[in-house]
């Protein structure tokens, strides 16, 4: 007999509670995603979002055991489109200064217009910093870094860029793409209404004024190669 990856194929009382999980589920980051863009990092509970929910905070708590955790779900899925549009572009080796600057873009864009969500993010990613006084550990399940790694958007194709001499060498490529992050990240608590176009100009020029800077010089002291768009 061949085996089937579905243990509840032949047990419909366990497909009927894996299917109100997945509701419960879903509904409880439906509630966060919205209490999070309105009320921010600080004011929301997990309590409130169990109750919007319609569920109790131990099940909330079941499903998500922090609020750490559960704003990394939550934006987890902002994020998941770009790392699979980067994976594509290093698979067809595209050349990486477009690739890297159509990521750029696409992230000033998602965060501009999940704003709100996104400052909340932030300042997670800054308490849980604070907290874990370093770095994110892979095996951290718990840290919002982890569960919704934004640098990684980007991250594989500086790797890649690095690899093959399209950029330079350095800074390396967890470092400039985390620092990149973070600046957009920040961006969205100090400056929620600046048109994502300006976001990304300045990222771009940061990115590749440090790895690809003969980009800046041929465009003179006084040139913005990356401005509306360009």
């Amino acid at each position: 007999m061949i085996p089937t990856n579905d243990t509840h194929s032949g047990d419909p009382r366990a497909r009927a509670a894996q299917t109100k999980r997945d509701r419960t589920r879903r509904a409880l980051l439906d509630a966060a995603d919205a209490a999070f863009a309105s009320r921010g990092w600080l004011r929301t509970r997990v309590e409130d979002v169990a109750a919007a929910a319609g569920v109790s905070s131990a099940t909330a708590y079941n499903h998500f055991p922090s609020k750490h955790v559960l704003i990394g779900h939550v934006y987890a899925p902002l994020i998941s489109p770009l790392v699979v549009q980067a994976e594509r572009d290093r698979a067809a080796d595209r050349p990486v200064v477009p690739a890297l600057t159509d990521q750029i873009r696409a992230l000033a864009r998602t965060s501009w217009r999940h704003r709100g969500l996104t400052a909340a993010f932030c300042s997670a990613v800054q308490d849980y910093t604070i907290r874990a006084g370093g770095p994110p550990a892979p095996a951290d399940d718990m840290d919002p870094r982890t569960v919704a790694p934004v640098p990684s958007t980007i991250l594989g194709l500086i790797e890649h860029g690095q690899g093959t001499g399209q950029l330079h060498p350095y800074p390396p490529a967890l470092e400039i793409s985390g620092a990149v992050v973070n600046l957009l990240l920040l961006r969205a608590i100090n400056r929620p209404h600046e048109p994502h176009e300006h976001t990304a100009e300045l990222l771009l020029t940061v990115l590749f004024g440090s790895l690809r800077p003969e980009i800046l010089a041929a465009s003179g002291l006084g040139g913005r190669p990356f401005r509306d768009g360009n």
